[in-house]
């Protein structure tokens, strides 16, 4: 007794500690209040399951350095309640420890419960075993589905309560959110959709977290509810209430990618004009998705066919490296915001439209300085504006913050900061000729014999309500009898992602549809014997649809069939014949990827392009502090693991077919289908992250792959992911500011300081320059991990024959190593 009252004595201590440190959060109709004082957010996406949390500092760090703060997080129900009633918690889904690094680092958090994500992961982020629940619908007036989302949204609330993570405990967490993009698929639900929202809002209210909630893309969010809007722009949205500030939940900085699509970028100059037109027509916060995308480990990639980088061309690239010049452009950004932000927030605000596109926008009233933005929608035409006084440049496509409405302070055009070009570098004690490969078969005389199945049926039943999604394989078995040895056909119809056909054990053909439309016929001719014959039929999935209306009932795996044997003109259906059903391989079911004590392996020949085999070889840790990334080149389609930890699904025989890698110009509406793509006709990904989390020093790191069509492990290797090649470019009087991130500038490849042309990696000089700047730039960088140049003719020479007026700038290239 004497002990409990000492832990109730010490629990009110922690807790009269944290109300010292209480933070009243509030808003009103033009912003967030913080402590009763208006705030101008701005925040970052860092999802903690895609990243890990020896990354978790590091990526927080950097996010505030770029100017933000607060970061915004999904929470991942599927991936915390994996089976009914059994939670997890740990490493990289420890979103406590997560949270309490982003108040270690002085920061807000946005904890968007949902427990909707969509997030291209995996079914959405909602658990596959809800389907196996009687009468369950997502995301509807359905009490079974209301039952499960309110016991999840209640645990996660618990759970920061009790750490005092709520703002009004002393904690990071200043807005929730539940459901999500609801208002995007509601119309289907009808009325019951529209009863759906109201109760989510009524049931989060009652949770009492002390913040306020939002509901993203939700016009008809009922209040106390803040709708915010999600999109590549944001500045036309007007929230459904005039008591709700205008928010922006997701801006997004690129775009996902899938298996046979080249890499999508989005420049930094169309997201900084759409970040200051957000603010130019009155937003006060904004959030970048993502702002570090990160990884799909194991099998949290969605869909279907989304890769497992989700680099997402964010601000922090998949490794944690700043993706230049995106953050470094955003962060200069967000100083000029942050510095007239008392305008933004209190000043009276007068829009003027000039016409073609050219809209200025004065805050000003008493007792503020005023601010001012000038922006130029125009996609083709640049404009010089005349504004109180001043004339300023305004380039197409564009906005200009002014302090004062007098001196331009940013524009979203102008890019001074440095181009970061990444490479990967073998960094290994060893080279992949020394890397020691064993492999082992994939035994499947049970799975193609139909032994020990875990259910039968006389259907084809749908592969996730049998699999509950634990594996991405189901088998569906059947034997058929009296048959007449010869030749013959088997179609079957899918609606699985891949299938493979076997036939007394000896596989017979296999096929994966690469499309949106995952409905297809697969015939392949097949010899039978006399009498009885055993079909197998392996059906694979490549992650599960994670968006639309009902899209937990899009079918998949070998629903329906019919599976069909076709001799000359006689067709025998075999749908409704007697299946024996089992899931995935025996090396899933017995974690041969742990590689624990007994398992044998062989060596030293090793099969190539062998179906359903397991590889394994050791390595040492890659030297130095760069992320690491394996090269899986050469092998066919499968799932990695490095010391037990599943890194996610490869397919590096899949190549991203588009063509569309044209140059990129970023004026215009932007969109996920005007991308500025880059690896066409490349692998679709070559290279997955491993995690220096992961590896122990020394040889005993394992890597062990399961290949699933047939590959060859000979050109697999390990590199460290580095900035290669940096590039900058100034106006005259302006500074060029050059750094190799984690290394050293060893040589200068371009230098002008006069009209130069180009963009990096391709420049080349213009009409005139300064004949000395490439030796100055030389004594000033080379050996340095940093350097800083002021483009001006007193240091770097008389521009040479510029007459007339020709706009001088500094341009230059340097290798880092």
């Amino acid at each position: 007794m004497a002990l409990s009252r000492l832990f109730f004595f010490i629990f009110a201590i922690l807790a009269s500690f944290s109300l010292l440190n209480a933070t009243d959060v509030s808003h009103d109709g033009r912003a967030i209040k913080i402590d009763g004082q208006r705030k101008i957010l701005i925040s970052g996406s860092i999802h903690y399951p895609r990243s890990t949390p020896q990354m978790w500092p590091d990526l927080i760090a950097k996010a505030k350095e770029g100017g933000l703060d607060a970061i915004e997080t999904y929470v991942f129900w599927n991936a915390h309640e994996p089976q009914r009633g059994q939670y997890n918690f740990d490493g990289n889904l420890n979103i406590i420890r997560f949270l309490k690094e982003i108040k270690n680092a002085g920061m807000y958090a946005i904890l968007r419960i949902g427990p909707y994500v969509c997030a291209e992961w995996n079914h959405g982020g909602l658990p596959a075993w809800l389907q196996q629940i009687p009468g369950m619908q997502f995301r509807t007036d359905n009490q079974p589905f209301k039952d499960e989302m309110q016991k999840f949204v209640t645990k996660i609330v618990d759970m920061v309560k009790i750490e005092s993570l709520l703002a009004p405990q002393g904690g990071p967490i200043i807005l929730t959110q539940i459901e999500n993009e609801y208002g995007n698929v509601e119309k289907p639900f009808k009325d019951a959709g529209k009863r759906y929202i109201l109760w989510s809002a009524q049931m989060a209210e009652a949770l009492n977290v002390g913040v306020p909630w939002i509901m993203c893309q939700q016009d008809d969010a009922p209040q106390p509810m803040i709708n915010t809007c999600n999109g590549f722009y944001c500045d036309s949205f007007k929230p459904n209430n005039e008591t709700s500030p205008k928010m922006w939940t997701e801006n997004w900085t690129g775009w996902f990618k899938s298996w046979d699509s080249p890499d999508p970028h989005r420049p930094a100059e169309d997201v900084a004009f759409a970040v200051a037109r957000f603010f130019q027509r009155g937003g006060t916060l904004q959030n970048y998705y993502m702002y570090h995308g990160g990884t799909n480990f194991g099998r949290s990639a969605g869909g279907p066919y989304i890769v497992t980088s989700y680099d997402y061309d964010a601000p922090l690239n998949e490794f944690g490296n700043l993706n230049q010049p995106k953050w470094g452009h955003l962060k200069q950004l967000h100083s000029s915001i942050k510095l007239i932000q008392d305008a933004l927030l209190f000043g009276d605000v007068n829009e003027t439209s000039l016409g073609n596109g050219i809209t200025t926008t004065k805050y000003s009233g008493n007792n503020i300085t005023s601010a001012c933005f000038l922006s130029n929608e125009n996609s083709t035409v640049d404009s010089t504006i005349s504004f109180e006084g001043n004339n300023f440049f305004v380039p197409s496509w564009s906005v200009s913050v002014l302090a004062n409405c007098s001196q331009e302070i940013f524009n979203t055009a102008k890019v001074g900061t440095q181009t970061n070009v990444m490479v990967k570098k073998s960094n290994l004690a060893q080279d992949v000729a020394q890397l020691k490969w064993q492999w082992r078969p994939e035994i499947l005389v049970n799975q193609v014999q139909g032994k020990h199945p875990i259910k039968q049926a006389n259907a084809l039943l749908e592969q996730v309500s049998v699999t509950a999604d634990v594996s991405d394989y189901l088998w569906y078995i059947t034997s058929v009898n009296n048959l007449t040895q010869g030749n013959m056909t088997l179609r079957v119809n899918t609606t699985g992602h891949g299938i493979y056909v076997f036939v007394n054990g000896v596989l017979q053909g296999s096929r994966y549809a690469l499309t949106d439309h995952f409905t297809y016929v697969f015939e392949t001719p097949i010899a039978v014997n006399n009498g009885t014959n055993i079909i197998a039929l392996l059906s694979a999935t490549v992650g599960l649809k994670n968006y639309g209306a009902f899209y937990e009932t899009t079918p998949t795996g070998v629903v329906g069939g019919p599976v069909e044997l076709i001799s000359g003109n006689t067709t025998t259906d075999l749908s409704n014949s007697l299946w024996s059903y089992m899931v995935g391989f025996d090396g899933e079911g017995s974690q041969l990827y742990v590689d624990g004590e007994g398992v044998r392996w062989y060596s030293p020949m090793i099969p190539m392009s062998r179906p359903f085999t397991w590889y394994k070889t050791t390595f040492q840790v890659p030297v130095g502090s760069d992320p690491v990334v394996v090269d899986l080149q050469g092998m066919g389609k499968g799932v990695a693991w490095i010391n037990g930890e599943n890194i996610g699904r490869y397919w590096t025989n899949i190549m991203a077919t588009s063509k569309n890698c044209t140059p990129c110009d970023y004026r215009g509406s932007f969109n996920a289908g005007r991308a500025c793509n880059t690896g066409c006709n490349e692998i679709g990904q070559r290279w997955y992250h491993v995690p220096r989390e992961y590896l122990k020093a020394g040889e005993s790191n394992t890597l062990i792959l399961f290949e699933e069509i047939g590959g060859n492990p000979e050109n697999v290797s390990f590199q460290g992911v580095t900035v290669g090649t940096i590039c900058g470019s100034v106006n005259e009087k302006e500074t060029l500011n050059l750094t190799c991130e984690g290394g050293k500038i060893s040589r200068i490849d371009f230098a002008s300081f006069g009209d130069p042309k180009g963009t990096c990696q391709s420049f080349t000089k213009g009409s005139c320059e300064a004949s000395g700047a490439l030796d100055r730039i030389q004594r000033e960088c080379v050996g340095n991990m940093s350097c800083s140049i002021l483009a001006d003719e007193s240091l770097l020479g008389v521009c040479s024959p510029c007459t007339g007026n020709v706009s001088r700038r500094l341009t230059v290239q340097a290798t880092c190593s």
